[in-house]
Order: structure tokens, then C-alpha cells, then sequence
């Protein structure tokens, strides 16, 4: 708290010792007097160390038509413009360019976004996003070191029970294993360049990553696929109810030693499955707009709403673009994929850790299908007082289901 309160202090000391902003704008319009209205080495520095620069004054100084030469001189006229005119001209999109083709972006032909893109995508997107999936490993370590590996409490029968048909499993299974090979892909595009490409050389890396590109393309049908079989499947089990409060205020039998009532999926299975398929449908929206840039742009159009909303407003920021050419659709939408890819991994990653290491008989469910006895009584009591036949417990939602019930129908 203290060092909040000084923070602050700080904040406010400069703020109250610089400038007025009319005063900072006189004064860098004094310094770009004695150039002649061109940039000063102050603004060259400061747009290469990546702080905002205002431009305007360039974005202006695109020449003046009714100063252009005769039609009839014979150096001809660039329309009342020099050649540096000219080009900001084409830089800011404000020129005047006819194209033969009209395709998107035909007549776009200077991106100055693309270094802002850049400079993100390699700082804070790979740092971030990489003390993401670290610290969540480092969590992990931690809690299975502090908490162990979650026994099955009881005495084991040696009865099992089908938990998930092989549909079941072979959606879960298409899915994982095509989410792990887009994570692997997508990390080693991200990375590679800074993390192999040192020590494998030019040659190995361009055929590595060639190859990850084309694995990443063509396994993320195999993704969308399974992701749609695995909602069809699942998503009226994993609708919120009463119960999952219980579940998450006991702690699920994670923190715990009890082992509260659960239906087939606990709170903790439903918080992954509704994660799963709303991130796995952004980052597959986004994905598909990369691989088809010029049919489907998501961000220009998602921008236009926002601002209807008066999103923007709410933080006080300008209105969002909305006329966005093809290559910031693919930026904005190769940023948006690589954040929620993340937060995708890092939430996977604990699903993995209690389905193998973190919970004894917990991989048996989507590796045989069939499930210790014990382990569903403890776990799962709910979900098996219904297929089993028995009377449902005091505080359970479920009705008993009849007498001889098919366990494989789960």
C-alpha cells in the first residue's frame, strides 16, 4: 500500500512539473521551425525508442495542388507536390491511387502499422506469454509438491464403470491431441527465430518452420472439427446448476479432503469446457480469417460496433478503426489469436495436470473408458447413483434413474 501511495505521489509530482500540453506542443512546434517544419532528431528518437510521436504535421504536408506545375511543362507535374510530399502522401493513405485491380487493399499500397505490429508481437506478446505458461508450470510444481497426487480415498473393488463411449474419447482425443500440435507449431513460429534459430542455423530452422506453418494450417481443421463434435456432445452436461456451488465451496476435493457431490462433470470440469469452447472459437475465428485475409475481415467490422456501443467511451479513447486494409486485418487478428492461444494453453495445462499426474484414476476415464468404482462414488457420486441404478443422495438434483440403466449409454 505504501508503495502504491508513493507511486502515485510520483505520478503526480511529474505531472504537476510538466508543461502545459499547449505549452509541449509550442515548443515542438518551435524546435520543427528551425528545421523547416521537417522532424527534429527528438522525433526520429523517440518513434525508435517506440513512444507516441504526434505526426500530424506530416500527415498535412502532402503538397498543394493548386501550386502544381503546367500540365504542358516539360518536366510534367507530380500534381503540386514534391517527391517526400508525395510519399507521406502514400504512407498515410491520403493520395489519390488508381489500380487496375479491384481487389481489397489493391490500392493500398504503404502499411504503416506494420512496425507497431512488429514491435508488439516480439516484446510484449512473447514476454507475457511466456511467463504465462511458465508460471503456470511453476504453479502446478508447486501445488503438487504442497497438495501430492489426489488418492482415491476407499477401498478399491476392482468394478469399473464406462465413464466415456469411444465417440466420446475419440472427439476428447482429436481434439487434444490437435490443440497440443497447434500449440507446439504456433509456439515454435512465435519463438523460433530468438530460441532456435542461434543454434540450429538458417537451413534447419527454414525447413523447421516451413513445416510448422503447414502443420498449424492444415491440423486446425482437425481442431474446428473436434470442437463442434465435443459441443454436440457436451453441452447440455455442462450447463451450470445447483450443485457446483456446493462442488466450489468444498473446494471441489482438490484443496480439500472431502469429496462433494458432482454430476458426470463438476464445476471445475465445466469452468474448462465452456473455456475450451469459447476460446477454441475465437482463436479459430481468428485463425480463419488469417488463412482467408481477404474474405473475412472480423476486426473492421467488430470495431463499428464497439464504437456504436460507446465502448471506446467507457475508457476514454478515440473511436476505433473501422476502415481497416486486409494487412491490419491480419495483424489485429495475429495478435488476438496469439493472446488467446495462451490463455487457451495455460488453462489446458491444468486440465492435463489433474487428468494424468494430479489425481489417481483420472486418465482411466478418457484412456479405457472405464473408471474404478470407488473412483466415480468419490468423485462423481451423483452421475453414479444415476447410471448405477441407486437411490440419489439427500442433497443430489439427479432422480434415481431405473433400475438396470445401460452404463455405456455415458
Amino acid at each position: 500500500m505504501i508503495r502504491i501511495h508513493a507511486a502515485v505521489a510520483a505520478f503526480a509530482a511529474v505531472l504537476a512539473l510538466a508543461p502545459p500540453l499547449s505549452a509541449q506542443q509550442a515548443l515542438q512546434e518551435a524546435d520543427r521551425a528551425s528545421t523547416g517544419g521537417a522532424q527534429t532528431l527528438e522525433d526520429i528518437l523517440r518513434r525508435q525508442s517506440g513512444v507516441e510521436v504526434d505526426d500530424d504535421f506530416r500527415r498535412r504536408d502532402t503538397g498543394d495542388p493548386d501550386g502544381a506545375a503546367s500540365i504542358a511543362n516539360q518536366l510534367g507535374t507530380l500534381g503540386g507536390a514534391s517527391d517526400p510530399e508525395l510519399w507521406r502522401a502514400l504512407r498515410y493513405g491520403s493520395a489519390d491511387v488508381s489500380a487496375s485491380n479491384s481487389g481489397p487493399g489493391a490500392e493500398f499500397l504503404v502499411q504503416d502499422g506494420g512496425m507497431r505490429w512488429l514491435q508488439w508481437r516480439g516484446g510484449p506478446l512473447r514476454e507475457y506469454g511466456g511467463y504465462l505458461l511458465l508460471g503456470t508450470i511453476a504453479a502446478l510444481a508447486l501445488f503438487f509438491l504442497a497438495r501430492g497426487r489426489i488418492r482415491i480415498g476407499g477401498a478399491k473393488t476392482g468394478e469399473t464403470i464406462t465413464r466415456f463411449s469411444a465417440v466420446e474419447r475419440f472427439a476428447h482425443w482429436t481434439l487434444a491431441v490437435s490443440f497440443l500440435l497447434l500449440g507446439a507449431t504456433g509456439l515454435m513460429v512465435l519463438f523460433g527465430r530468438v530460441g532456435l534459430l542461434p543454434w540450429m542455423g538458417r537451413d534447419a530452422y527454414a525447413a523447421l518452420a516451413v513445416g510448422s506453418k503447414w502443420i498449424h494450417n492444415n491440423v486446425s481443421w482437425a481442431f474446428m472439427g473436434a470442437l463442434a463434435l465435443v459441443f454436440v456432445l457436451w453441452a447440455l452436461r455442462n450447463l451450470p446448476d445447483r450443485t457446483d456451488i456446493g462442488w466450489i465451496a468444498k473446494g471441489g476435493g482438490i484443496v480439500g479432503k472431502s469429496h462433494p457431490p458432482a454430476k458426470k462433470f463438476n464445476a471445475g470440469q465445466k469452468f474448462v469446457f465452456w473455456s475450451v469452447i469459447i476460446l477454441g472459437a475465437s482463436v479459430s475465428a481468428s485463425g480463419l480469417s488469417l488463412l482467408f485475409p481477404f474474405e473475412l475481415n472480423m476486426f473492421g467490422p467488430t470495431f463499428a460496433k464497439l464504437n456504436a456501443l460507446g465502448v471506446n467511451e467507457w475508457f476514454g479513447r478515440a473511436p476505433y478503426p473501422e476502415a481497416l486494409a486486409p494487412h491490419e486485418e491480419m495483424q489485429y487478428a495475429q495478435l488476438w489469436h496469439s493472446i488467446v492461444a495462451f490463455v487457451l494453453m495455460a488453462i489446458v495445462l491444468a486440465h492435463i495436470y489433474i487428468g494424468t499426474v494430479g489425481m489417481e484414476g483420472a486418465f482411466d476415464a478418457m484412456g479405457s473408458g472405464q473408471v474404478e468404482k470407488q473412483w466415480a462414488r468419490e468423485h462423481h457420486s451423483l452421475w453414479y447413483e444415476e447410471v448405477a441404478g441407486g437411490a440419489a443422495p439427500k442433497d443430489g438434483a439427479d432422480a434415481p434413474a431405473a433400475k438396470g440403466a445401460a452404463p455405456a449409454a455415458e
